[in-house]
C-alpha cells in the first residue's frame, strides 16, 4: 500500500511542478504569455500525469481488493517486484499513447486569438485555437479517455462491487466496518480525482455560455484540488502515517521547548 502511495504522492508532486508557477505567475502578474513549445510540453505533462493518476488509483483499487478479498495470498501476489513492473507499465502507458497527439500539436497552424481558458495549457484549449485540420487529434484523445479515463474509472467500480459483496458476506458487523475504514481513504482520492475531471470535461463540452471565470475556476480546481487533499486524506486515515507525523512534530515541540 505504501509503494502505491508514494506513486500517488509523485504523480501530485509533479503535476504541481508541472502547473503552479504558470498559475501562481498569472495571479501575481508576473507573466502573461508562455511560448508554443512551453505549452505544448506543459500539456504532454498536465494529460500525462492525468492519466497516470488514474493508473495509480485502479492499481490501489486492485490493492485493496487483494487485501480484502484474498488476504492470505497478499503478500505472494503483491510482491516488490511485481509492484515495480505495475510501476513501470504505469508510466508507460500514462504518456506512450499520449504522445501522438502531443506532437501533432506542433505541426498544427494557429490563426484564432492566442487566448487560453486557463492559466496553463490544455490539449483540447490548442484544438480551439487551431485551424488546420484536428480530426485525429480530436478522435484519438476521446478513444483516449474512453480507454483510460473511463475503463479505470468502470474496472475501480467493478472492484468495489466485489468487495462489498465480500464484506457484506461477513457476519460480524466489526469486522466489515473495520474492512470498510480500509477503504474510506482509497475512495475519498477516487471521488477528488474523478469529480473535478467530470465537471471539466463538462465545462468544456457544454459550458460555452459559462462565464471565462467558471472555465479559470474548474481549470484550477482539477489541477490543485487533488495534490492539495490526497495527502491530508491520507494522513487523517492511515494510522502509522498518522502516528509517525504526531511523532514528528511532538519530536519538535521538545526540541523548540
Amino acid at each position: 500500500m505504501f509503494y502505491f502511495l508514494a506513486m500517488l504522492a509523485l504523480t501530485d508532486l509533479c503535476m504541481g511542478l508541472s502547473t503552479v508557477h504558470t498559475v501562481l505567475g498569472i495571479l501575481w502578474g508576473f507573466i502573461g504569455e508562455i511560448s508554443l513549445d512551453s505549452c505544448i510540453a506543459q500539456s504532454y505533462f498536465i494529460h500525462g500525469l492525468s492519466f497516470m493518476e488514474s493508473s495509480v488509483l485502479l492499481t490501489m483499487a486492485f490493492d485493496r481488493y487483494v487485501a480484502i478479498c484474498n488476504p492470505l495470498r497478499y503478500s505472494s501476489i503483491l510482491t516488490t517486484s511485481r509492484i515495480f513492473k505495475i510501476g513501470l507499465i504505469i508510466v508507460g502507458r500514462s504518456f506512450f499513447f499520449i504522445t501522438p497527439p502531443i506532437i501533432n500539436l506542433k505541426f498544427f497552424r494557429y490563426c484564432h486569438s492566442h487566448s487560453l481558458s486557463h492559466s496553463f495549457c490544455l490539449h483540447q484549449d490548442l484544438l480551439r485555437l487551431a485551424c488546420s485540420d484536428i480530426r485525429f487529434n480530436s478522435y484519438y484523445a476521446l478513444m483516449l479517455v474512453i480507454l483510460t479515463l473511463l475503463l479505470d474509472a468502470v474496472l475501480i467500480l467493478y472492484s468495489y462491487v466485489l468487495i462489498l459483496r465480500a464484506v457484506l458476506a461477513i457476519a460480524s458487523q466489526e469486522e466489515q466496518h473495520k474492512l470498510f475504514q480500509t477503504c474510506i481513504s482509497h475512495l475519498c482520492a477516487v471521488l477528488v480525482f474523478y469529480i473535478p475531471v467530470i465537471s471539466l470535461t463538462m465545462v468544456h463540452r457544454f459550458g460555452d455560455h459559462l462565464s471565462p471565470v467558471i472555465h479559470v475556476l474548474m481549470g484550477n480546481i482539477y489541477i490543485l484540488f487533488p495534490p492539495l487533499m490526497n495527502p491530508i486524506i491520507y494522513s487523517v486515515k492511515t494510522q502509522q502515517i498518522r502516528s509517525r507525523m504526531l511523532r514528528l512534530f511532538s519530536l519538535d515541540m521538545c526540541r523548540d521547548a
